[in-house]
This record gives C-alpha cells, sequence and structure tokens, in this order.
C-alpha cells in the first residue's frame, strides 16, 4: 500500500510533496556525511548532520504513518547518540552498517517516488556493530 493510499482523501498532500523533497536532500547528503566520519576533522560536524537528519526523518514519517522508515530512523538515531556522546571514533563496521542503512532509505525513497508499498526492511540492519574503534 503506497503513502497516498495510506493517508485519508482530506489529508494535505502538499505536506507530503514537501517530505519528498525534503527526504530527498536528505538522502543525497547521507552518504557524504557517513564517509566523512572517516575523517578526524569532519567526523563532529558529520555525527551531528547525520543525527539530525534521521531525527527529523523520523518525526516527519512518523506523522505521515510511515512507519517502518520512522521506526528505522529511531533506530540509527539512537545509535547515533551514542556515537555523539562517546569520544571515541566510529569503526568500518559502524561505517558499512550506515552505509547499509543508506541503501534502505534509499530504496524507501524509490518505493515512495512510484507510490509503490516500501520495501521489507533488511533484518541485517537491525544489527548494530560495536560502535566504535
Amino acid at each position: 500500500m503506497g503513502i497516498r493510499t495510506i493517508l485519508d482523501a482530506n489529508f494535505d498532500f502538499e505536506i507530503v510533496d514537501e517530505f519528498f523533497d525534503h527526504y530527498s536532500m536528505m538522502i543525497e547528503s547521507m552518504e557524504v556525511m557517513i564517509l566523512d566520519l572517516n575523517k578526524p576533522t569532519e567526523y563532529s560536524r558529520s555525527i551531528e548532520e547525520l543525527f539530525r537528519v534521521f531525527h527529523n526523518i523520523k518525526s516527519a514519517s512518523g506523522y505521515l504513518k510511515m512507519i517502518p522508515i520512522a521506526k528505522l530512523a529511531a533506530f540509527v538515531e539512537d545509535a547515533l547518540e551514542e556515537l555523539r556522546t562517546t569520544d571515541a571514533l566510529a569503526n568500518d563496521d559502524i561505517i558499512t552498517w550506515l552505509l547499509e542503512i543508506s541503501d534502505m532509505f534509499a530504496q524507501w525513497q524509490d518505493d515512495l517516488k512510484l507510490d509503490n508499498d516500501l520495501t521489507h526492511i533488511k533484518y541485517s540492519l537491525l544489527k548494530i556493530p560495536e560502535l566504535t574503534k
């Protein structure tokens, strides 16, 4: 069931269109921010930006009743919060995991554009690698 069938006919679809625009921008920038976690000079900025991206996706997708997107965004937000509060840097495993997460959100972007059912989440994404080096 696509997003347009989840929401009732009285829903303001301008909000949906605005979500799609912002979601697309966030998805496009996500991979660069993840890869920047390997750069000590970019790490703090990237982790903060990623946290905000997932927080925004969680809030907006929850409002629009896109439950799988909201739940995965909340899950990732929690992991990023742990990284924000530690002095250690993310290791290669966590960066690979975040890139796979990014791919999942990109797949959902395609699903949303086509008004398709959301692709089922890859269960391997629900296992967070050890977070730090």
